[in-house]
């Protein structure tokens, strides 16, 4: 069954949370007016979050976490396509692995599926998949798994002072260690 996400008016939140709170605050300290839209359950694919918001898959902005050589990340990816964790390491010069769901916690102050590209302790150095750029609007978390808010990759960049990279080969490229 496909859920309707519930619109928030803007500097209002449906229902209360911490994290979301720290998420719009921060927004609006960025001078975006953030909507954030609930949905009644967790979407736990960008595939499940698209489809409640009648968009394309690539139009989700997953937040991930990564370690590189130990210390937290966070790669803003669309969500049509995975992180080639090896070709993005090598570009990042180090190494990188998923990060564990208590050091996400730690680092972002929020739980895997609901990280927001803002609103954590403290900075997170990000990185933003180029890809993103190929859409009008794009979706990210608010902080909670139930949350979302729409952006656009140009507002995303300037938010998180991100670096935009390109999160895998290009077609055609060789992938890493091929």
């Amino acid at each position: 069954m496909a859920q309707t996400p519930s619109e928030t008016p803007a500097g209002a939140t449906a229902r209360p949370h911490p994290a979301v709170d720290r998420v719009t605050a921060e927004l609006t300290r960025l001078g975006v007016t953030p909507e954030v839209r609930w949905f009644d359950d967790a979407v736990t694919t960008a595939q499940a979050a698209a489809d409640a918001l009648g968009i394309d898959v690539g139009q989700i902005a997953n937040s991930l976490i990564f370690l590189r050589d130990d210390v937290p990340i966070l790669v803003m990816t669309s969500g049509a396509h995975r992180v080639d964790t090896d070709w993005l390491g090598e570009r990042l010069g180090g190494t990188i692995s998923r990060a564990p769901k208590d050091r996400v916690k730690q680092a972002t102050g929020q739980t895997i599926g609901g990280v927001a590209p803002v609103g954590h302790p403290a900075p997170v150095p990000t990185f933003v998949d180029t890809r993103l750029a190929e859409h009008e609007e794009i979706w990210a978390a608010a902080g909670h798994p139930r949350t979302v808010f729409r952006t656009t990759c140009e507002e995303l960049l300037r938010i998180t002072g991100g670096t935009p990279v390109s999160v895998r080969p290009a077609a055609g490229q060789p992938e890493a260690g091929a």
